[in-house]
C-alpha cells in the first residue's frame, strides 16, 4: 500500500475502481465543507429566482443547486439502490430545491462510493454540525441500515457565545457507521481520569489499590450453571431476569483471588473492578477533554476548518490498528493524514483543491520529513507542461495555486478550501514568499506573479513597478509559456538584490517556466521561512515506537 494525496473531485476518483476496488480501505473520516456561517434560513431558500442566484455569487464555496447537483439527484433517483433513491426522493419533497437539498444530494452520492470501498470491519465517521445532521443520519441510516449505526459523537468545538435569537451553538456532530457491526474494529478509548472522578468513582481501597464494585449479574434467564443458586444466592433474588456473569467455578476462583466484594450489609456480592487495571476512563459519546484549535495555538497552520490533532487520533486509535488503511476524502489541511503517519497507519487524501494538496504536503514534510515521490505519491497534480496547460486551460485559479506550491509561495486573494481566488487590494501579487535576512532577523518578501497565457515584455516591467512599490526584495515570474528575449533583457536590467545578512546578491528579477520548476530547478534567494506556519515536528523516537509495533507485518 502506497500512502497517497489525490487532487480532483472525490467523486469521480472513489468511482475509479483502478483506484478504489471494493472493500479497500479500514476507516473513512470526512469533514465536508459546509459554511455554517450561513443563516439557518438562508440555506433553505429557494435557489430557482434571481435573487438567490445575486446570494450565491457573495458564497461560492458553498453548495448550491444548480446542474451538477441536478444531474446528481437525477443518478441517485434512477440508478442507485432502491432505499436510497427513495429517500432521497422523499428529502427533496420535503426539504425543495435549495443549498441543504443540494449539499444532502452530493453527500448522499459520495457516501454510496464511501460504502462500497469500506472493508467489512471498517467504520465510517462523519463530521458535521446540527443544521445537517439529522439529515445525514436519514441518508446514512438508507445506505450503511440502521442496525450498523456505532453512535452520535457530540464534541464540545468551542464556548458559549451570548445570541439573543437562539441556543448558543457549542458543539459539532459525529455520526459513526459500521460496514458490519458484528465484524467491526474497535479499540474502546479511554483517558486518565482527574482526582475528583477517581474519589468518586473508585471509592474503595484494599491492598491492591482503588477499586469500584460492578454487578455479577446479567440480563436475561438461562437454565445452565449461571443461572443457578451460588453459595446460596439465587440470581434471580438481585433481579428478576438475571444470571451469573460467570460460572459457579469462576466465581469460586475470583473469590479465591479478592476480586468479589462482600458488603458488609445485605448479601449480593460484587465485582471488584481495580483503577489500574481499567486503562483509565471510558471514552463515551460526549467529548469535552479535546478543546479547539486557538488562535495562539502552536498546532494552529492557518486552515479556517482545521481539526485538532488529538480529535483524530482518537478516532483513528478506536477504529484501526496500526497498518490498516485510512481515508480521508475532504483531507483539506491534512489533519487526518498526519494523524494516522503518527499513529502508524497507511493514508489516502483526496481534495478539490491544489493550494490543499500544498498544505499537505508542506506538513507531511514539516512533521515527518516525508516528500512527495518518494515517501508518498500525488496522483491528479500536473507532472509535464501539458498537464500544467490543460489545468490552466479547466482552472486559472487551481493552475496558480499548483504553480505557486512549486515554489511554497503563499497565495494572496485565495483561502485554502476555495476553489476559487480573485485579486485584492494588492493588484499584482498572485503569492509572497518571506524570508529573514541574516542574524538581523529582518523580515523581507518576495512578489510571485504567475501567467499562463501569453506573455511580453511589459508584464515584466510591471513585475519591477510591484516589487518598487511593496517595498519588495525579489519578484519572481512563472510563466507557462517561454519568454521572448526582451523579457529575459528587462529582467537582467532590474539587476541584483544584495543580502548583506547571507553575504550575496540575488537576481532582482527572476523568470522561471514551468517546465525548469518540473525539472527541480527554484529561486534562487535566501533561506525562505514563514511563507506558511509550520507544523510542529513529530518526535522521531515517538513515531518509531508506534513503527515498532507493526513492523513485522506484512502491509503491502
Amino acid at each position: 500500500m502506497i500512502n497517497t494525496l489525490y487532487y480532483g473531485d472525490n467523486l469521480e476518483i472513489l468511482r475509479d475502481r483502478d483506484h478504489f476496488p471494493n472493500e479497500c480501505v479500514d476507516l473513512i473520516y470526512l469533514d465536508p465543507p459546509f459554511n455554517s456561517n450561513r443563516s439557518y434560513n438562508v440555506l433553505f431558500k429557494d435557489e430557482s429566482g434571481l435573487e438567490s442566484e445575486a446570494q450565491i455569487t457573495a458564497f461560492e464555496d458553498t453548495w448550491h443547486w444548480g446542474y451538477p447537483a441536478q444531474q446528481t439527484y437525477h443518478e441517485l433517483v434512477t440508478e442507485a439502490a432502491p432505499g436510497v433513491s427513495t429517500a432521497i426522493e422523499a428529502l427533496r419533497d420535503l426539504i425543495g430545491a435549495n443549498q441543504m437539498m443540494a449539499y444532502l444530494v452530493m453527500m448522499a452520492a459520495r457516501l454510496v462510493e464511501l460504502h462500497r470501498v469500506l472493508k467489512p470491519t471498517g467504520s465510517l465517521y462523519l463530521h458535521c454540525d446540527p443544521t445537517a445532521s439529522h439529515y445525514l443520519k436519514i441518508i446514512l441510516d438508507t445506505i450503511f441500515g440502521g442496525e450498523q449505526f456505532q453512535g452520535e459523537i457530540v464534541w464540545r468545538r468551542t464556548a458559549a457565545h451570548v445570541s439573543s435569537r437562539r441556543w448558543p451553538r457549542l458543539h459539532d456532530i459525529i455520526l459513526c457507521f459500521a460496514k458490519d457491526i458484528q465484524q467491526v474494529s474497535f479499540n474502546p478509548p479511554r483517558v486518565m481520569p482527574d482526582d475528583e472522578w477517581i474519589e468518586r468513582e473508585y471509592r474503595h481501597q484494599d491492598e491492591r489499590g482503588r477499586y469500584m464494585v460492578d454487578n455479577l449479574t446479567g440480563a436475561g434467564t438461562t437454565e445452565g450453571p449461571s443461572g443457578q443458586p451460588w453459595r446460596g444466592i439465587d440470581p434471580k433474588q438481585i433481579g428478576a431476569g438475571r444470571h451469573w456473569r460467570y460460572t459457579p467455578d469462576k466465581l469460586d476462583e475470583l473469590d479465591a483471588d479478592g476480586r468479589i466484594y462482600w458488603p458488609p450489609r445485605g448479601t449480593y456480592p460484587k465485582l471488584k473492578q481495580y483503577l489500574h487495571e481499567t486503562g483509565g476512563k471510558a471514552v463515551g459519546d460526549i467529548w469535552t477533554d479535546i478543546p479547539v484549535l486557538g488562535r495562539t495555538s502552536s498546532e494552529r497552520l492557518g486552515y479556517p476548518t482545521q481539526k485538532p490533532l488529538e480529535l483524530l487520533e482518537r478516532i483513528i486509535e478506536a477504529s484501526s490498528n496500526p497498518g490498516d488503511v485510512v481515508l480521508d476524502p475532504f483531507c483539506g489541511c491534512g489533519t487526518a493524514i498526519a494523524a494516522a503517519e503518527k499513529l502508524g497507519r497507511h493514508w489516502i487524501g483526496i481534495d478539490i483543491t491544489h493550494l490543499s494538496v500544498a498544505l499537505q504536503k508542506y506538513r507531511l514534510q514539516d512533521m515527518f520529513g516525508l516528500s512527495p515521490g518518494t515517501d508518498y505519491q500525488v496522483i491528479g497534480e500536473p507532472v509535464s507542461v501539458d498537464g500544467a496547460r490543460q489545468l490552466a486551460e479547466d482552472d486559472r485559479f487551481q493552475f496558480q495555486f499548483w504553480a505557486l506550491s512549486l515554489i511554497q509561495a503563499r497565495p494572496l486573494g485565495g483561502e485554502a478550501g476555495s476553489k476559487k481566488g480573485k485579486r485584492g487590494k494588492d493588484r499584482g501579487i498572485d503569492g509572497v514568499i518571506t524570508f529573514t535576512e541574516g542574524d538581523s532577523g529582518k523580515a523581507k518578501r518576495v512578489i510571485v506573479q504567475v501567467k499562463s497565457g501569453k506573455v511580453k515584455s511589459g508584464d515584466i516591467r510591471d513585475l519591477v513597478g510591484t516589487v518598487d512599490r511593496e517595498k519588495a526584495a525579489m519578484g519572481v515570474f512563472i510563466t507557462l509559456e517561454h519568454p521572448t528575449p526582451d523579457m529575459i533583457t528587462e529582467a537582467a536590467s532590474a539587476g541584483y538584490y544584495e543580502s548583506l545578512g547571507w553575504n550575496r546578491d540575488y537576481p532582482r528579477i527572476q523568470i522561471l517556466t514551468i517546465d525548469e520548476l518540473l525539472d527541480g530547478k527554484g529561486v534562487d534567494m535566501p533561506q525562505q521561512v514563514g511563507t506558511f506556519k509550520q507544523a510542529q515536528r513529530v518526535k522521531e523516537e515517538s513515531q518509531a515506537r508506534t513503527l515498532d509495533m507493526f513492523a513485522d507485518e506484512d502491509l503491502e
